[in-house]
């Protein structure tokens, strides 16, 4: 008999603190820096966005979404078997201890509950459920927490106006568990080290000293190409594998990084808007966060419904980008 790694439930958690554009450019004109809330929005799509408070921590986001898709899925942390969490904002320098260990600690999850953090930026959350599917396709585990959460804000650098406008913090949450029923029908992953400069924070640490910036860096023009370019095609070939046709999706959940880039991969998948789960205006960038941030932003507003067909896909730093096939 197949087994199915199958949405069990899904959680998000924004903190508190929301930034609307003109809150941002405020905060931005007392450091010289100027822009402004129709410059953002133009560009971007995006209108508000939420940073964490000085004492959270990544980890802290993740656990509030987590417990979120726990609720939703009817189960507690001591029924899980794994924890995958996607981030590119660790609670710990070098990336050790991992925050998914944190964040099993903090959920009160058993030691039998394994867990590891996963690093593909932007599209760190659909590595990390392609991971989690094949972990429960080979009997491994029944049932697997997979997070996505970050923490940017304490990465921008906020004299560069063409990366600070554009990001968030915040966690979504999955519950996968083994079904006989069909829930994830096929996965891809692709990555190119050769444009790992497009995208990137270029320093090091060493000696107890940081060499290089330590802010993330961005050529956008050349990111905006090459993510239509991957979207579209990792798209088509995750739903060749899933024997599905666009029209058979109900809807898109992408990566929320520019609603042109979500645009333009509509257009060329030949989907309305309408099929789209938009959240780029509220939530910015919110990186690995993203997608699972959206996913149960549909679920929760109604518009995803269980025996839908989803298409998630993300492209991100490394550059790295995949996509996810699903019935939901």
């Amino acid at each position: 008999m197949s087994i199915f790694a199958r949405v069990a439930g899904t959680g998000s958690y924004l903190p508190e603190q929301r930034l609307t554009n003109q809150d941002l450019v405020e905060r931005l004109a007392k450091t010289g820096l100027e822009t402004s809330d129709e410059w953002i929005t133009t560009r971007s799509g995006i209108s508000a966005r939420h940073f964490a408070a000085e004492n959270e921590l990544t980890s802290d986001l993740a656990v509030k979404a987590a417990q979120a898709a726990l609720d939703s899925a009817g189960i507690t942390s001591e029924d899980l078997d794994l924890i995958i969490l996607a981030t590119s904002t660790p609670d710990h320098l070098g990336g050790f201890p991992s925050t998914a260990c944190v964040v099993q600690d903090k959920l009160g999850a058993h030691t039998a509950c394994a867990a590891f953090d996963v690093q593909a930026v932007c599209a760190g959350f659909t590595y990390a459920l392609a991971t989690a599917d094949a972990f429960i396709r080979a009997g491994s585990y029944k049932k697997v927490l997979v997070i996505g959460a970050e923490t940017f804000s304490r990465i921008l650098d906020f004299q560069d106006r063409g990366t600070c406008v554009l990001f968030g913090d915040g966690a979504g949450a999955v519950v996968l568990e083994a079904s006989a029923k069909p829930g994830i029908l096929s996965t891809a992953l692709h990555a190119d080290g050769s444009q790992r400069d497009i995208l990137c924070v270029p320093g090091r640490s060493g000696n107890g000293a940081v060499h290089g910036s330590p802010f993330m860096t961005m050529d956008g023009q050349a990111v905006f190409k090459l993510a239509v370019k991957v979207l579209e095609q990792v798209a088509h070939e995750v739903l060749e594998k899933a024997n599905l046709k666009p029209e058979q999706i109900d809807w898109l959940v992408p990566h929320q990084a520019n609603i042109r880039i979500m645009e333009g991969t509509a257009k060329k998948m030949g989907m309305s808007m309408d099929k789209v789960i938009v959240t780029v205006h509220e939530h910015g960038n919110t990186s690995a966060a993203s997608i699972p941030l959206a996913l149960d932003v549909g679920v929760r507003s109604g518009q995803i419904q269980r025996g839908q067909h989803l298409l998630l896909e993300g492209v991100g730093g490394g550059f790295a980008w995949g996509a996810v096939a699903l019935k939901y």
